[in-house]
Parts: structure tokens; sequence; C-alpha cells
């Protein structure tokens, strides 16, 4: 397994990125591997490395670089703080700057596929790789949006508006009881795919919550987790080899 890290020169700015991917059989194709708010740490690490040991070419940007270096983020009322705000700066327009940058050196790589891409979301990025589906049609064949959070807001980018234009398959794992993300809006994101065409799955978990895939945490749910694996893997097969 080869694991490296590079800097990624975006529009806005040098975007420290990860990669992992198989040292045999490649090229391989390429997943963007998006982070959630609690940033990039080892559970999310291992997360890409386990999904680039069946073939793929794993990118996993730290998004938070528009607000400095990269750091590692802990649990207090200050890092919490930090982290909102750093938030506030990744939205559904400007990551899609992120990605097609990331694209740019995965296209210089022989270890990485041509080609159609898939994309992984957590958290904060549920919607984003959403979005990413509906700007890049023409690379984007297939996206994991896991415990999504603000996938319908007040916003001309709402990942759930637009989607007509999304070639993709959607898979969506959406805990119960999450404020960010709450049951009400389930048949809303359903319509607006449905109306759009998009080919989909919907899982609602009744027994885990926001936070359920990255192993290690409070909130950590392995059925859950081992669920979203089944169906990132099974659609991936369907769709970048």
């Amino acid at each position: 397994m080869i694991e490296k890290e590079l800097t990624v020169t975006t529009p806005d700015g040098e975007m420290p990125t990860w990669i992992y991917h198989p040292q045999h059989d490649g090229p391989s194709p390429v997943v963007l591997y998006l982070m959630d708010a609690p940033s990039i740490r080892p559970a999310l690490k291992e997360m890409a490395n386990r999904l680039a040991t069946a073939g793929y070419y794993v990118m996993l940007p730290y998004l938070f670089y528009r607000g400095g270096p990269f750091r590692e983020f802990g649990t207090s009322d200050e890092d919490m703080h930090a982290r909102r705000e750093l938030m506030d700066q990744i939205n559904p327009t400007n990551i899609v700057d992120d990605c097609r940058a990331m694209l740019e050196v995965a296209d210089d790589d022989p270890a990485a596929k041509d080609g159609k891409i898939g994309a992984v979301g957590f958290c904060m990025s549920g919607g984003l790789v959403i979005s990413l589906a509906r700007a890049m049609p023409e690379r984007v064949a297939a996206v994991a949006s896991i415990h999504a959070a603000w996938l319908i807001r007040d916003t001309e980018d709402s990942p759930h508006l637009g989607l007509d234009s999304v070639a993709a398959e959607v898979y969506l794992g959406w805990p119960d009881n999450d404020p960010t993300a709450p049951p009400e809006q389930v048949p809303i994101m359903e319509k607006a795919l449905t109306d759009a065409g998009v080919t989909y799955t919907l899982d609602f978990l009744t027994d885990a919550v926001h936070g359920y895939a990255p192993p290690g945490g409070d909130r950590y749910n392995r059925e859950a987790s081992e669920l979203h694996w089944e169906r990132v893997h099974s659609m991936f097969r369907r769709h970048l080899w």
C-alpha cells in the first residue's frame, strides 16, 4: 500500500491532501474521500486506507485549509469554536474547485485510473459530494453521503436543488434523531432525487446516530458502519470498474 501526503493548489490556497492506493495492479479508480467536521484524524485515515486496499486511489483532503495550515482538533470548547468557523468557509460551490484541483493531480499520476470517479462524504461533506455530482456529471459516477448534515439549505446551491444534471448513483445513510438532518427532511430529499430521475438508495437508520461511521468514537455503531461499507463497495463496483 502506498501512502503519501502532498499539497494540492486550489484557487483559494494550498490544500494538504493524503493519498492511498495499492502498490500493485493499478491504475486504480479515483475516489474523493471528504472529511467530516472533526477533521482529519487517525480514524479517517484508517477508513481511507481500508477503501484503498480494495483497489482504489483514495484522496483525503484537508478542507479547512482556507483557515490556515493543517492542525488536529480536540474536543475542547476552544477547538469546537475554531472548527465551526472553519466549517463556514466550505460550501457546495467552492468544494467543486477543490475537487477539480485534486483531479488534476490524479490525472497526472499513473497510479490513478482515468475516467469515472466516486466520492464519499461524511457529516458536513455528505451534501458536498451530492453537489459535486451535480456540478461534474461527466466525471462523477457514484457518491455516498454518510450521516450528512445540512442537505436542505435556504441557499441557491443547496445540495437538494438542481439535481437534473446528476448522472451518478447516490447512496445516503441517514440516521434518526439527527438535528443537522431531521427526519422530516427525508421526503424532501427523496422527492428531489426522484423528480430528477436520480438512481439512489437511502437507508434510514433508527439505531444509529450522527457520526456512526468512523470507528473509535462514542457515536460509532458497528452494524450501521459496516452497512455503509457494503453499500459503498457495491455501488463502486457497478460504476468505477
